[in-house]
């Protein structure tokens, strides 16, 4: 009898282990890289600067004309300014700071042969 009465107190831990282990696996599988994604967007939130093209949550595009303590605004359209939350943008486009750093490659001047255009369908009919 006293070997019954060890293993019932030994198997009230595995149950306890298992659900610690669950939770273990859902913050590293869920927890953790939400977290993550969090702090990227935040940081490129508070990487705006005006010049930049983004794409709002809702998939308006437009231009960063100024930038507040909370507050966006966007040009939309040639003098349609639109004031949105920071949290609202969902990524940049493309950064004025960035292209700015990018050295322009050279252009390698190639020479330009004109060729005539040909159309396979009617330069190859027999005329009668």
């Amino acid at each position: 009898m006293p070997y019954a009465a060890e293993a019932s107190g030994g198997g009230s831990f595995t149950p306890l282990l298992l659900i610690v282990l669950l939770f273990a696996v859902m913050y590293f599988l869920m927890i953790r890289p939400q977290q993550k994604r969090r702090r990227e967007a935040a940081q490129m939130q508070n990487a705006l600067g005006p010049g930049d093209r983004i794409v709002t949550i809702g998939g308006l595009h437009g231009t960063v004309v100024a930038v507040a303590d909370d507050v966006v605004t966007l040009e939309i359209a040639d003098g349609v300014h639109v004031d949105f939350a920071r949290p609202a943008i969902a990524r940049v486009v493309s950064q004025t700071a960035a292209a700015a750093e990018v050295p322009a490659e050279e252009e390698i001047a190639e020479p330009v042969v004109e060729e005539p255009i040909v159309n396979p369908v009617t330069d190859t009919r027999k005329k009668d």
